[in-house]
């Protein structure tokens, strides 16, 4: 007596059988998609009971013919019922081989193995969400490492105070106030009229400058104006970006590279 083997597939704790290996074993004369057309008539639901799959379908030297087939996927409860319809010898025993499957799947050693599974399934998935994790908090920590000097000069810049002339800007960069008037003028940020620096008009109405009025001694001791330009803090922060645009850094960022 020829031993049954008819093979399952396994997906999660769904387990199936090919519609056309059963036809086969079951030595079902009928041709199969005639068969199974009347096999469904037992109320069989798709999508439930089977499902629908389409297959190649290959010549003897390997290449696949321009026709497809179509064959099911059954589960093991519909195909136990198949075998019971049939009302042959071949059919009771392969009714027995699907019941032992079930005693076998149902083992508690089977149960356990199945649950070991999932769990390292569910172990090595959340060992690469951390691994993921780790990678992501390195790149963060990377990129707030490249703008701490950034942040540092900026803190700095908005916790001061006040109006302050160029020099004092100058100083951040280890620059003399000649030297930052002359690179504002020759980037269009700022023009001189007489002695006064002002911003072309592009920058006149960001609230980067303002003009203060001092009066002083001329040198034939009259009292008389002079109108001086200072930088807002808003001013100096834009400064700041404008000359890190041509890698010019301030001393805190050279001092932290």
């Amino acid at each position: 007596m020829n031993e049954i083997s008819i093979a399952v597939r396994y997906n999660n704790d769904m387990r199936t059988v090919s519609g056309r290996e059963l036809h086969k074993v079951l030595n079902v004369r009928t041709q199969y998609s005639m068969w199974f057309d009347r096999m469904r008539e037992y109320g069989f639901i798709e999508n439930t009971d089977f499902f629908t799959v389409t297959k190649n379908v290959y010549r003897e030297d390997g290449r696949p013919m321009p026709q497809k087939q179509i064959d099911h996927n059954l589960t093991i409860d519909m195909a136990k019922e198949l075998c019971m319809i049939q009302r042959t010898e071949i059919g009771n025993r392969c009714r027995k081989y699907f019941l032992n499957l079930e005693r076998q799947w149902n083992s508690p050693d089977a149960v356990m193995a199945r649950a070991l599974q999932i769990a390292d399934q569910k172990l090595e998935l959340a060992n690469q969400q951390n691994n993921n994790l780790i990678e992501t908090t390195a790149v963060q920590a990377k990129q707030i490492e490249v703008m701490k000097p950034k942040a540092d000069y900026c803190d700095m810049v908005l916790h001061s105070e006040g109006l302050m002339p160029i020099s004092t800007i100058a100083k951040d960069y280890g620059k003399s106030a000649i030297w930052l008037n002359k690179w504002l003028h020759e980037h269009g940020i700022q023009y001189k009229q007489g002695q006064v620096w002002l911003p072309y008009q592009k920058y006149a109405d960001r609230g980067y400058m303002k003009s203060k009025t001092h009066t002083v001694y001329d040198k034939n001791g009259d009292l008389t104006a002079k109108v001086h330009s200072y930088w807002t803090q808003q001013g100096r922060i834009f400064i700041y970006h404008q000359l890190k645009k041509e890698g010019i850094l301030s001393l805190i960022e050279q001092d932290d590279s």
